[in-house]
C-alpha cells in the first residue's frame, strides 16, 4: 500500500495567480483548534495582531508584542496543514528601518514556519516591503484603514469618503505592489474606491469593509461566528454562537450544583 501523499500548502505564486480568478477565502484564527477548522475552507489564514483584543483583551492591538505574534502563529501552523498562513507584524517591530523590519520578520519566520508576513501601510513602506522580499521573506500589505496608526488618523474612520484623498490611497496600493508584495489588504475604504484599487494593481485584494469585487474577503474569526462583543458594521454574522456557548456554560454550572455532574459513566472506578 503506498503512503498517502502529504498535503502541500497554498505557496505565494499559488495566491498571487488568483488575481482576477476564483476569490481567495481569509480568515483569522489565533489557536490550533480553531486553525484546523478555518483550514478546511481557507486559503489564507492570517494571524492578526487583533488577537492582542480578541483573545488578550487589550483595548488596541498596540500593546501586542512579537512573542505573542510567535506563539500564536505557532499554534495555528501546527493547526493548519493546507491554507497559507500569514502572521501579521507587530506596532514597533518593523517601522524603524528596513533592516529591523528583516530581523522581526526572519525571526517571525523561522521560529512558526509561517508562509507570509503582513504589515501596515503604502508609500512609505515600500522601500521596507522591497527590501524583505529581496531577501526572502514574503510580504501582504495592508492599505486604507490601518489600525497600527489610529491614533494618527484620529480613530476607525472609513477612508475614502472625500475623492480628493483618492490619489494617495491608489498611490499607496500600487507602491506596495511595485515594492514586490504578492497580495494587498484594503481595509476600511469606499465601495467605489476599494473597485479602484483592485483594478490598479496587479496583484490579489483582500478586502475588509471595502467591495465585493476585491480578489478576496478576510473577517476576524470571532467577530463573523458572533462571539465577540461589539463589531464594525461592515462585519456580517454568520453564526451567533455565543448564546450557545452561554447555554452550555449555564447548564454546566447547574449540573455541578444539583451535583449530577459527573454522572455515573463519566467517573472512574
Amino acid at each position: 500500500m503506498s503512503a498517502q501523499a502529504p498535503i502541500k500548502r497554498l505557496s505565494v505564486p499559488q495566491i498571487a495567480s488568483r488575481k482576477g480568478e476564483e476569490p481567495l477565502v481569509a480568515l483569522t484564527a489565533y489557536t490550533a483548534p480553531m486553525a484546523t477548522l478555518v483550514d478546511a475552507h481557507a486559503d489564507i489564514i492570517l494571524v492578526g495582531d487583533s488577537l492582542g483584543m480578541v483573545v488578550h483583551g487589550l483595548p488596541s492591538t498596540l500593546g501586542v508584542t512579537l512573542e505573542m505574534m510567535i506563539l500564536h502563529g505557532q499554534a495555528v501552523m501546527r493547526g493548519s496543514h493546507r491554507a497559507m498562513v500569514v502572521i501579521d507584524m507587530p506596532f514597533g517591530s518593523y517601522e524603524e528601518s528596513p533592516e529591523q523590519a528583516f530581523r522581526n520578520a526572519a525571526r517571525v519566520m523561522a521560529e512558526t514556519g509561517c508562509g507570509a508576513v503582513k504589515l501596515e501601510g503604502g508609500t512609505r513602506m515600500a522601500d521596507t516591503i522591497r527590501f524583505l522580499v529581496d531577501r526572502g521573506i514574503p510580504v501582504m500589505a495592508h492599505v486604507g484603514l490601518t489600525p497600527q496608526s489610529t491614533n494618527v488618523m484620529g480613530g476607525f474612520k472609513t477612508q475614502g469618503r472625500d475623492q480628493a484623498s483618492w490619489p494617495a490611497h491608489l498611490a499607496d496600493a500600487q507602491a506596495v505592489a511595485e515594492a514586490g508584495a504578492f497580495s494587498l489588504v484594503v481595509e476600511g475604504v469606499m465601495e467605489a474606491l476599494a473597485d479602484r484599487i483592485t483594478d490598479s494593481v496587479p496583484i490579489p485584494t483582500i478586502g475588509i469593509g471595502a467591495s465585493a469585487r476585491c480578489d478576496g474577503q478576510i473577517l476576524v474569526l470571532d467577530d463573523m461566528l458572533g462571539l465577540s462583543g461589539r463589531v464594525p458594521r461592515f462585519v456580517q454574522k454568520f453564526g451567533d454562537l455565543a448564546p450557545r456557548a452561554d447555554q452550555a456554560i449555564a447548564a454546566y454550572a447547574a449540573a455541578v450544583r444539583d451535583r449530577s455532574f459527573p454522572g455515573e459513566d463519566q467517573v472512574y472506578r
